[in-house]
């Protein structure tokens, strides 16, 4: 294929400002992580190719990255409320560095190709207008049906890819918003979706019959959710829906509340009355737990 390539085929148990984080995790119901490491995936001499992919309700623009030969389990990465842009491309990199075949998809593609933000360091999450924005985005994703119909086609994109080892299982990770979509893709594709990975996930367990932890019995992944202090204090029950959810379902799953800020995973968050909000310790640990549940539950 050429520069754009096109296809037509469709776990522990251990959640801020309050304006940024309630607007992210309500919109969700209907999370980059860890440091950037360019020279890491650059010696790994990773491919990165722009794609369309065919899905029910039009054609998404994402991003495909891979090492530059044979054939690896593939990951699906859900982007935050602020999309695909640079930063996510570069937690691709560095996943794909590791031996996997990372797609990050657009999620907004419905109402807008990305990216709609470049860098997300300068985003004002109290600005009216950031909120205006924002809204129709999530929105799109966060419709009924949306991100199960996404998560099919995405799953069977990989599988038609010659860098995906069919033969194991694939794996999604989500950061924010992302989070609910990990539940969700989980659930929809339950036969090839092997493991899933939630960091400061928005909207995981809400008081709506489609909340996203009432899908535990669809689900066969190992689960892990990678949790934000203050956000844990906001909903401190969420935690114990998750594990008694996922238990119930004989699903194994962790839970794990993280001492730092919601958005902790990704580096370029804008710092919240002057503190920063990305934490490069715990978005390290949280990548080491991302990758031992990869090796664990990819077979």
């Amino acid at each position: 294929m050429t520069n754009d390539q096109h296809d037509d085929g469709k776990l522990r148990t251990g959640e801020r400002d309050v304006s940024r984080r309630d607007f992210l995790v309500r919109s969700a119901a209907a999370g980059l992580t860890a440091a950037a490491a360019p020279a890491f995936a650059a010696a790994a001499q990773v491919v990165e190719t722009p794609v369309s992919i065919a899905t029910p309700d039009g054609t998404c623009d994402a991003v495909l990255l891979h090492p530059a030969s044979g054939s690896f389990p593939g990951v699906i990465v859900w982007p935050d409320a602020l999309g695909l842009r640079p930063a996510m491309r570069e937690m691709g990199r560095r996943l794909a560095a590791d031996g996997y075949t990372v797609l990050v998809p657009n999620p907004f593609y419905r109402v807008a190709k990305a990216p709609v933000y470049e860098d997300a360091s300068n985003v004002d999450f109290a600005d009216p207008a950031t909120m205006t924005k924002l809204r129709p985005l999530m929105g799109s994703i966060g419709a009924p049906g949306a991100a199960e119909k996404d998560a099919t086609a995405f799953v069977a994109f990989l599988d038609r890819q010659p860098s995906v080892a069919r033969t194991r299982r694939i794996g999604t990770q989500g950061y924010c918003m992302g989070g609910a979509l990990v539940v969700r893709t989980a659930a929809a594709a339950p036969d090839r979706i092997g493991a899933g990975a939630s960091f400061h996930g928005g909207g995981l367990v809400t008081d709506k019959p489609d909340s996203p932890h009432l899908l535990a019995p669809k689900i066969k992944a190992r689960m892990y959710f990678g949790v934000a202090a203050d956000d844990d204090e906001r909903q401190p029950d969420a935690k114990t829906k998750l594990r008694e959810s996922f238990a119930a379902a004989n699903v194994p799953a962790e839970v794990e509340v993280y001492p730092a800020r919601h958005g902790w995973c990704v580096p370029d968050m804008p710092k919240e009355k002057g503190a920063p909000i990305y934490d490069r310790e715990q978005a390290e640990r949280a990548w080491s737990k991302l990758l031992a549940l990869y090796r664990a539950a990819l077979a």
